[in-house]
């Protein structure tokens, strides 16, 4: 399901630049499609519609009236080359599927602000300092009529501790008028997720070994209760999460939780 105005729309295409990361055109399973029919058209709010437009993996473009929003673009230039400029650059973590400074310096970011963790604005040029907010855990900034909210993300597991220290980086809530659109980045079921509140639509990762399994994404969906829940960056090593499995447990805990599952990998990357 590549069209999702809920506002909600797909296509795309990422590098992932880490190298403890399943590189993109690795030869994989691809988790099963889930068998829900979805609406062609929601509204995100009573006022203007947010439309977002998954790019693959952890990249995705937003769009709110005027305003462009990209979250962790990777993949180059020609990755975007059908999106507009970004207002808003927000950047999760370190690794290479969510920070690409070849990415950034091949796009148009001329008017962007660029909103990132200490760690990532650590690896930025000197060129790109005056367009850099930072912001770390449990600070929040607003704008163009945005409130963005930095959330921890990190691992629990002993043997998952490598990857994600605790401070180190974001995820985001983004405050659209009265909506909240929670992007988990690179996380297990941390406290800080489970509480959240007042979510309409959660991004939630699920990928072994980096992140979390399908069990843990959906326990901590079931405590936080988003309206919707969208299961993303769930492409791991050497597999991909069964994305159905994650809704049947979803659905059995709260059957009022509405799980959406979209396209964000092409059929070649298979």
């Amino acid at each position: 399901m590549k069209h999702l105005i809920l506002s909600l729309v797909f296509g795309g295409l990422l590098f992932l630049g880490c190298k403890e990361k399943t590189k993109p055109n690795a030869k994989i399973d691809a988790a099963p499609e889930l068998e829900t029919d979805q609406p062609q058209a929601i509204k995100i709010n009573k006022d203007t519609e947010v439309i977002i437009s998954p790019i693959e993996h952890a990249t995705a473009v937003l769009e709110w009236g005027n305003i462009v929003i990209y979250v962790d673009p990777v993949g180059g230039a020609e990755a975007f080359q059908e999106k507009k400029a970004p207002d808003l650059i927000l950047i999760t973590d370190i690794h290479g599927d969510h920070f690409s400074l070849e990415t950034l310096e091949a796009l148009n970011t001329d008017k962007a602000k660029i909103v990132a963790p200490q760690a990532v604005a650590d690896k930025l040029p000197e060129e790109f300092t005056p367009q850099i907010d930072v912001l770390n855990n449990g600070e929040s900034k607003e704008r163009y009529g945005i409130t963005i909210e930095a959330i921890p993300m990190y691992n629990l597991r002993k043997e998952a501790l490598k990857f994600h220290e605790k401070g180190r980086g974001n995820g985001y809530v983004l405050n659209f008028d009265d909506q909240r659109i929670y992007f988990s980045g690179d996380t297990e079921d941390i406290p800080e997720m489970r509480a959240l509140e007042n979510i309409d639509k959660a991004f939630i990762c699920m990928n072994l070994p980096y992140t979390m399994t399908e069990e843990s994404a959906a326990d901590a969906v079931l405590e936080f209760k988003p309206k919707e829940v969208y299961p993303y960056h769930y492409r791991g090593n050497p597999n991909v999460s069964d994305v159905n499995k994650f809704k049947e447990l979803v659905n059995a805990g709260d059957a009022d939780i509405e799980v959406v599952q979209l396209d964000w990998y092409p059929a070649e990357d298979y």
